[in-house]
């Protein structure tokens, strides 16, 4: 399926991504993320089933991943070439070799 995107009003001054473990497409854009060195934080929709409301509200749809960018711009379901483009023109922090990621409720 090609990502969709779109902008959102829920602004963060980090990468958040909302995702399952279970979810092949989470998982590829995890490691992405980990290899661009962006710090980010990663919302468990299993463990806080009330985030899957948020990622539902932002994306207008139930697939995931569902990322946010500190823009206010969204995408939903990126390919990795997407992913990596629109983490490169970000001004985030970045880690070399991998992130530190914070699991938010």
């Amino acid at each position: 399926m090609a990502s969709l995107t779109g902008t959102t009003e829920e602004f963060t001054d980090r990468v958040v991504m909302f995702g399952a473990d279970w979810c092949g497409d989470c998982r590829m854009a995890k490691r992405v993320l980990d290899a661009e060195g962006v710090d980010y934080d990663y919302v468990d929709l299993l463990a806080d089933k009330s985030a899957a409301v948020r990622a539902e509200a932002i994306s207008g749809q139930k697939h995931i991943p569902v990322i946010v960018f500190p823009d206010g711009v969204f995408y939903v379901e990126p390919t990795k070439a997407e992913l990596a483009l629109k983490l490169r023109s970000l001004p985030v922090p970045r880690h070399p070799a991998r992130s530190r990621r914070a699991q938010t409720t």
